[in-house]
């Protein structure tokens, strides 16, 4: 269904610099913050924060029948941005995606998000089953 596309060269660790989509159908998947299914959103740490959002994205995915092997693309967006970070992200999304299949991704860093408790946000493109 999805097929990474990495040319020789310089390339980023963990995601494919491409996906092309074979077959199926498109899910477009709203940012996704660190809020509980209760409404509150968890404390500034990182990468807890991290783990909530890939916890949201991994309901939603399921409730679609589909997992983060279905993604095509992600993009992290972090307030307050610092290369050092960068570990700490790749690690939580690393717990996530399947890193011999990762898809497409893009991170950027940015002054604000919806809510000032709010670190981070992801948002999605997974690629369904044409017969799901």
């Amino acid at each position: 269904m999805l097929r990474p596309i990495n040319p020789a060269g310089a390339v980023i660790p963990g995601i494919s610099q491409a996906v092309v989509v074979e077959h199926g159908r498109t899910m477009y998947l709203s940012g996704h913050v660190p809020m509980t299914a209760d409404g509150q959103v968890l404390p500034p740490d990182l990468e807890q924060q991290l783990d909530q959002v890939f916890r949201n994205l991994d309901a939603t995915l399921a409730a679609a029948g589909a997992s983060s092997r279905n993604l095509a693309r992600i993009t992290i967006y972090v307030r307050d941005f610092q290369a050092d970070q960068l570990p700490v992200i790749r690690r939580a999304r690393d717990r996530f995606i399947d890193p011999e299949h990762p898809p497409a991704s893009a991170l950027i860093g940015v002054a604000e998000l919806f809510h000032p408790d709010v670190r981070v946000e992801v948002d999605a493109v997974a690629i369904l089953p044409l017969d799901a």
